[in-house]
């Protein structure tokens, strides 16, 4: 770690050595701390795909103490493949690597903003009003669909600096770098139409009750409304905003 750019500005302003142990020590809990909640993330996610038939079933067994091992597991080996950086040619694998992930923001966002849009379209074609639901959006359907617009230019922007760089020459390998996402997301898409047949919803046919918890919701919204009165003004307004 004595080449860590903190250790050497630390270093270079006569910090007693110390000082840049414990920052070491910091960062690498900071690491840890993102190692452990990646593994988390990524093996829920796993074991959610694979209940719902989209990944393999293995995936889906959870141990008596709610751990889902198999997912676990296969996220901490595939984690093993930062591990390649020690070779000579670990760079270069890993800029295609980051390529595959470098638009994964934009989708996950953009496809976040669409399935609100859609749930409330659903919503409102089922007969449902706003009043049931314990949480509303505060910008509505309008702040999603701004949001899934500015997802959609930032792909477009994306699209045109990968095609036309503003440093260098255009070229192949420089294109896939930065777009490489895109065409494995779409990939993936046919593959998955074409293999489970999953038919285009309409907001009329969307399931709205699988996995809905039935609460009390009328109740629990005065509950909440009458504690937001008792605010102060101040924080009322930003409630509204946030």
């Amino acid at each position: 770690m004595s080449t860590s750019p903190f250790v050497i500005a630390l270093n270079k302003i006569d910090y007693p050595p110390a000082v840049a142990s414990i920052f070491n020590a910091i960062i690498l809990c900071a690491v840890l701390s993102v190692g452990n909640s990646s593994v988390y993330g990524a093996s829920r996610t796993l074991c959610a795909l694979a209940e719902n038939g989209q990944a393999p079933k293995i995936l889906a067994y959870i141990d008596r103490k709610g751990r889902p091992l198999f997912s676990v597991a296969l996220s901490i080996v595939v984690a093993c493949i930062a591990y390649i950086n020690v070779a000579d040619v670990g760079p270069k694998v890993l800029n295609w690597l980051v390529a595959l992930s470098g638009l994964s923001s934009f989708f996950t966002w953009g496809s976040i903003c669409a399935c609100h849009i859609m749930f409330r379209l659903a919503w409102k074609a089922q007969g449902h009003t706003l009043d049931e639901l314990s949480f509303v959006s505060p910008f509505g359907i309008i702040g999603s669909c701004f949001g899934l617009g500015l997802n959609i230019l930032c792909l477009i922007a994306q699209f045109y600096t990968a095609l036309s760089p503003l440093c260098g020459a255009p070229s192949v390998a420089g294109f896939f770098q930065s777009y490489l996402a895109a065409p494995v997301v779409l990939v993936f898409y046919i593959i998955w139409k074409i293999w489970k047949k999953p038919p285009f919803m309409r907001p009329s046919t969307i399931d709205l009750v699988t996995g809905l918890r039935q609460l009390n919701t009328v109740e629990l919204i005065a509950t909440e409304e009458a504690e937001r009165l008792s605010w102060p003004k101040w924080k009322r307004i930003l409630s509204r905003i946030c």
